[in-house]
């Protein structure tokens, strides 16, 4: 610390000791709960992706299973004369077999088959989920969960021929890399764009936020997106909009805050006065640097969300969330813990609590009166990158997101004091890419489109959007009787995920011609689904 630095430490304890000052942000809770109305769970609406890092596998989480699509399917995920094992899933009604291998198709036994809804496009088709998708599949046909089938980065409508037209220059680019891919789903733009597309919405509707609040700018520009992952990631980032990062138990801040009898405070070595000072020390400018006045910016802004929500956020330790009694989140089995269908050991599932503190920050919404009435969140979970040992390492992570799926349906019904939530929060999956349907041994290689799902109160469950793609069979490794499939049965998408952000985005309250720009495209925050046919661009699997 510089003698500069230590005159203007001594300078607001001084300041602090001699006036007993609140903190420099003014964010007492007592203040917000009474300059603000409490939000109403009518008018609240949120969007909670579930990013799967590494590529899931569509061919095994939804399986088509009429006769030539599953005869085609064990055609090449079954093991073969050169030693491959299998990675073919057994057909529905097939009995686990308990004492075989883990990480074997008889351990997990038959595919769950699912309604396939009305939709005329497949009425001679049948699916099925993934043995681990039991959960998931009862959400589905109690029409909470619907299905979007092959859906992927496109830039045009595509089809096969233009795949293998060397002229063709509409295809995304960089397909088939992970972190590329991954950026291209959340911001039309491979690794390096800095904006995505949910922070772009974020920004046309922050403000419907904190209406009333005195912390009104806070709040739109920082709770407006939010990842308790821990991780960055590009989809929450807007123009103006900065998203909030925390890990899945606490809110990051200085210190740590203790109960006192008569409320909570925050310290620092169980001290509240150093912690006062600390915070006036750091939320005063001291330097001409740029960078120091960037760095501060940041502090000051985690600081002030700290404050904000750490009166506020619920305990994990409470229904619907968490269970009564138990301090340490990690231990929760009760709640957070799924169980594996490889060695049937029950885990703590990190999806599922990355999940329980969305549903604390919601809550926190209602009990500090903070009047958000848009809100975007982002989980994650990895280990979908299943080059080898598929059969048991896809089987463990469809088991975790099964879980955290029927958890957070569960939680979001019973949320306190606001009723059924549900019908306010819908939450889908997303991931860079498919996987090729191919064996390349004991797994399967990077491929393009995939399938994902919705869920919510508000989504027009029980069926299968888009067009389900056809099986074909292969010849070295281009595959010359499906349209759908390009080199190692990789899925050609025949869904942008455009389409996707349209369909969410209108329900959101995003106005059409901000999502499309038909005047001005590249102004639009989607801007690629000028080229599609605009009667499609709303996929319709969400209610009005």
């Amino acid at each position: 610390m510089t003698r500069t630095d230590r005159r203007a430490f001594l300078k607001q304890l001084s300041a602090v000791t001699a006036s007993s000052a609140a903190l420099p942000m003014g964010l007492t809770l007592s203040a917000i709960t009474e300059a603000s109305a409490q939000s109403s769970p009518s008018d609240y609406r949120a969007l909670v992706n579930i990013f799967l890092y590494g590529g899931n596998d569509a061919y095994n989480t939804v399986l088509a299973t009429d006769t030539a699509s599953w005869a085609a399917y064990v055609n090449q995920r079954g093991g073969g004369a050169d030693g491959s094992s299998s990675i073919a899933l057994l057909p529905a009604g097939t009995t686990a077999v308990s004492n075989a291998a883990g990480n074997t198709p008889a351990h997990l036994g038959g595919v769950r088959a699912i309604s396939k809804g009305t939709r005329a496009v497949h009425a001679a088709r049948q699916f099925a989920l993934h043995p681990s998708l039991a959960q998931t599949q009862s959400l589905y046909e109690a029409g909470r969960v619907a299905i979007l089938s092959n859906v992927g980065t496109l830039l045009t409508p595509t089809i096969k021929t233009d795949w293998s037209n060397a002229g063709f220059t509409n295809k995304p680019a960089k397909l088939f890399s992970h972190n590329d891919q991954q950026s291209t789903w959340q911001s039309f733009g491979v690794e390096g764009t800095t904006l995505g597309w949910a922070g772009k919405m974020a920004d046309d509707l922050k403000a419907l936020n904190g209406v009333s609040n005195p912390n009104i700018d806070l709040l739109r520009d920082s709770l407006t997106c939010v990842s308790p992952s821990g991780t960055a990631s590009v989809w929450l980032n807007g123009a103006t909009v900065s998203p909030m990062r925390s890990d899945a138990t606490v809110i990051p801040g200085l210190g740590s805050r203790v109960n006192t009898g008569s409320g909570s405070v925050n310290q620092i070595y169980g001290n509240h006065l150093l912690h006062s000072t600390m915070t006036a020390f750091m939320s005063t400018a001291a330097s001409s640097s740029n960078l120091v006045k960037d760095h501060q910016s940041v502090v000051k802004r985690g600081m002030q969300i700290n404050g904000l929500l750490g009166g506020a956020l619920p305990s994990f330790a409470q229904a619907p969330w968490g269970t009564a009694g138990i301090g340490n989140p990690w231990a929760d089995l009760n709640k957070l813990g799924y169980t594996s269908p490889v060695d049937g050991i029950k885990r703590i599932n990190p999806l599922a609590m990355q999940l329980q503190m969305v549903a604390r920050l919601i809550d926190a919404n209602r009990v500090a009166g903070l009047a958000m009435k848009r809100q975007f969140f982002m989980v994650g979970l990895g280990g979908f990158d299943t080059h080898d040992g598929q059969m048991g390492a896809h089987a463990d992570r469809l088991a975790q997101l099964d879980h955290a799926l029927a958890y957070f349906d569960s939680v979001l019904s019973q949320m306190p004091s606001t009723g059924d939530m549900r019908a306010n929060v819908t939450t889908f999956t997303s991931s860079e890419f498919g996987r090729s349907f191919t064996n390349n041994g004991d797994g399967t290689d990077h491929g393009w489109g995939s399938h994902h799902f919705i869920m919510g109160g508000a989504v027009n469950g029980k069926e299968v959007y888009g067009t389900f793609p056809n099986y074909g069979t292969v010849s070295g490794t281009t595959f010359t009787a499906s349209d759908d499939q390009i080199q190692n049965g990789a899925l050609l998408p025949t869904t942008s995920v455009d389409h996707l952000a349209y369909t969410l985005g209108r329900w959101m309250g995003v106005p059409g011609g901000t999502l499309v720009n038909t005047a001005a495209p590249l102004s639009g925050i989607l801007p690629n689904l000028k080229n599609f046919a605009s009667s499609g661009w709303d996929l319709g699997f969400m209610k009005a």
